[in-house]
């Protein structure tokens, strides 16, 4: 009895040291792992030469914001860069204006969609203009049930290719869907 209460002093000791030296251990293993990540994670410092030639490319760039804003207050040709309005028989495409409608159901969602059609042949823009109307019109019928989640953007994506090949009579051969958000 007396060889217990004489040792346990002595092993709780033993426990305590043990105890401080697994954290020691731990906590040089954690510093050492932080400092590795970090090396392999943090950029490299840029060379002298480097730094300069970032410094060139970005006041070059800022020269020709600064040139490009200067040239002229015509910034709405440059806003509309991408597909022609109307499109040339080079290329047979014509995008329409983007459609903003209100859903059918929640009425407090908006949609908005941008699409252009891609024709056989030479383009007709008033075809395209009445296609434009029919898809807006198409737009107010929808729910949003119907259009949630990737099978039914593809529903919805095949419905109005059969309206505007049924509208077109064939001659638009694609419907390239430029933009598609619900708000």
């Amino acid at each position: 009895m007396e060889d217990l209460d004489t040792a346990s002093p002595a092993a709780k000791g033993s426990s305590k040291m043990m105890t401080l030296v697994s954290l020691v251990v731990l906590t040089l293993l954690a510093g050492g792992g932080g400092w590795l990540v970090g090396g392999v994670l943090a950029p490299k410092p840029l060379s002298v030469e480097e730094a300069k030639i970032v410094e060139e490319a970005k006041a070059a760039v800022a020269h020709k914001k600064a040139k490009e804003a200067g040239e002229g207050g015509d910034e709405s040709s440059k806003k509309d860069e991408g597909l022609p309005r109307i499109a040339t028989e080079a290329n047979g495409v014509v995008q329409l204006d983007a459609i903003t409608t209100n859903l059918a159901y929640p009425t407090e969602n908006w949609i908005r969609l941008e699409v252009a059609l891609l024709f056989k042949g030479t383009p007709d823009v008033a075809m395209a203009e009445q296609i434009h109307q029919d898809i807006a019109a198409y737009m107010k019928t929808v729910s949003l049930q119907q259009i949630q989640g990737p099978r039914g953007f593809q529903y919805l994506k095949d419905d109005i290719e059969e309206r505007v090949d049924l509208r077109s009579e064939g001659r638009v051969t694609n419907v390239i869907f430029r933009t598609f958000v619900i708000q």
